[in-house]
């Protein structure tokens, strides 16, 4: 199984950027998909998370300027960033797992590989 993140990039404050995660090796459509963030010298932080039934949850540093959603079809999730910050420079990362819950706890059976998302001010 194979998360690959895209999207990322720099970006100034109050601009925009979209990440999408492309899976591989198994479909996810009945699992959650979801998107943790590790910026340097800080703790990995949960930023959002989609259900296999759609149900969205997101950290409460980024609840009402980012949303999330899933195309079961292109095994992808995607994560719509408004509104952004300096403080939400980071590495994103993709993750999955058949529990939303494990993606909140930062413990998600599959993890992919990190894009870097800079904020200037």
């Amino acid at each position: 199984v194979q998360l690959q993140a895209y999207g990322g990039g720099m970006v100034q404050s109050g601009g925009s950027l979209r990440l999408s995660c492309e899976a591989s090796g198994r479909s996810f459509s009945n699992d959650a998909m979801g998107w943790l963030r590790q910026a340097p010298g800080k703790e990995r932080e949960f930023v959002g998370a989609i259900s296999g039934n759609t149900y969205t949850f997101f950290g409460d540093s980024v609840k009402g300027r980012f949303t999330i959603s899933k195309n079961n079809a292109e095994n992808t999730v995607y994560l719509q960033m408004s509104n952004l910050k300096p403080e939400d420079t980071a590495v994103y990362y993709c993750a999955a797992d058949h529990d939303l819950h494990a993606i909140v706890r930062l413990d998600p059976q599959y993890w992919g590989q990190g894009t870097q998302v800079t904020v200037s001010s």
